[in-house]
């Protein structure tokens, strides 16, 4: 039904390397994807992105649904072709979107309403409706409508969570094939070989994490997510969770470790088997002066760079440190120059992406436990 394929090439105890194929190309995993919230990343063309060697970007549902409107980008084409991105894009299904407009949305069995944060304008999303959107938007892969809850909560509060998100996956399900079989003529399909991605919730408790993957595998997607994590519980819980999750996920599909994070993150959820990364963390943190670097962060404000002629890290072939000096970066910072914010993000995404390929190419020599001790060993 779709073009969707996945193969692993390569494993390393839990950790694999692997092609994900989709209609618009292939991606090497384990892979981050940086977040093109509107249908573009903050302060970086499409050719930045290629040339950082970037196979695969996320954009945001709710964001489009609202701005500039799905049906508008439908009749341009779809996504890929209104960004002028030829190359694979996630999008997510605006259930974390909505869940951070707390004072603003109400969930029930129907769905989640909210008032938009543009125009104060009410709107009712379901599983349906989210799919409908992602099919217009054409994005290689769409995520199904689901809960989140935020860290702390009790276990009662999140199985009913997890139950309802089950519930709507069914319903997401259902609806996908539909429009995938042309029954659903008010929507226009612009991409045909769309996958789509059931979600597993259950917060931090293992026994709904286990239930909630075996019955999210029993309603039968091209692939699966963990979600519901990095909303606020410490870093070894996420990372419990994470590893008590992936080994009841289809050894044989892509893995999703929904809105995570850290460097550090990256490379020790990989070692519990995930595949697929997202997070506004580079870009985010680039905005705002934060860098990555093989040495731990650098807040390119503190004065004690003012005269400093050094790269930002030795380290890092990224475009910004070959080019320019910490002096210089931080007096850009400094004089609020929209170039700032380009270049940090250049180097921050440049870190990501190459973390992320010294991950795999630790993978297949057989040698990822050694780089993982030494890489998060060096950033404590």
């Amino acid at each position: 039904m779709t073009a969707f394929a996945f193969r692993i090439t390569h494993t390393d105890g839990d950790a694999r390397c692997g092609v994900l194929s989709t209609p618009h190309g292939d991606v090497q995993t384990p892979a981050f994807m940086p977040v093109g919230t509107h249908g573009a990343v903050k302060g970086v063309t499409g050719r930045d992105l290629e040339s950082l060697g970037a196979e695969i970007l996320l954009s945001n549902t709710y964001h489009l649904y609202l701005r500039p409107g799905d049906g508008l980008i439908a009749r341009r084409g779809g996504l890929h072709r209104f960004m002028h991105w030829n190359k694979p894009i996630l999008t997510d299904s605006g259930g974390y979107q909505v869940f951070s407009l707390s004072e603003r949305r109400t969930i029930n069995e129907e769905g989640a309403r909210f008032r938009s944060h543009l125009d104060g304008s009410a709107h009712l999303l379901t599983p349906e409706k989210a799919a409908d959107i992602q099919a217009q938007l054409g994005s290689d892969i769409s995520m199904v409508l689901d809960e989140c809850l935020a860290h702390p909560d009790d276990p009662r509060a999140a199985r009913e969570s997890m139950e309802r998100t089950l519930r709507w996956a069914a319903r997401a399900r259902q609806r996908f094939l539909a429009i995938a079989e042309g029954g659903v003529p008010d929507v226009v399909v612009t991409n045909p070989g769309q996958a789509q991605f059931g979600i597993v919730q259950g917060s931090v408790f293992k026994d709904l994490r286990v239930e909630s993957a075996r019955r999210t595998v029993e309603v039968g997607f091209e692939s699966y997510a963990i979600g519901g994590l990095s909303v606020g519980e410490p870093a070894h819980v996420m990372y419990e969770v994470v590893g008590h999750t992936t080994p009841h996920l289809p050894a044989d599909r892509p893995r999703y470790l929904m809105g995570t994070g850290t460097p550090e993150d990256l490379v020790e959820s990989v070692a519990r088997g995930v595949d697929l990364f997202d997070c506004v963390l580079p870009t985010r943190n680039a905005r705002n002066g934060q860098l990555f670097t093989s040495e731990g962060r650098i807040n390119i404000k503190n004065a004690r760079y003012a005269e400093d002629d050094g790269p930002l890290d030795p380290a890092c072939s990224c475009y910004t440190c070959r080019t320019y000096s910490r002096a210089y970066l931080r007096h850009l910072f400094a004089a609020g120059e929209i170039g700032a914010s380009t270049l940090n993000t250049l180097h921050n995404l440049h870190f990501y992406l190459d973390t992320l390929r010294r991950i795999r190419e630790a993978i297949v020599f057989g040698r990822f436990e050694s780089f993982r001790v030494g890489y998060v060993g060096r950033r404590q």
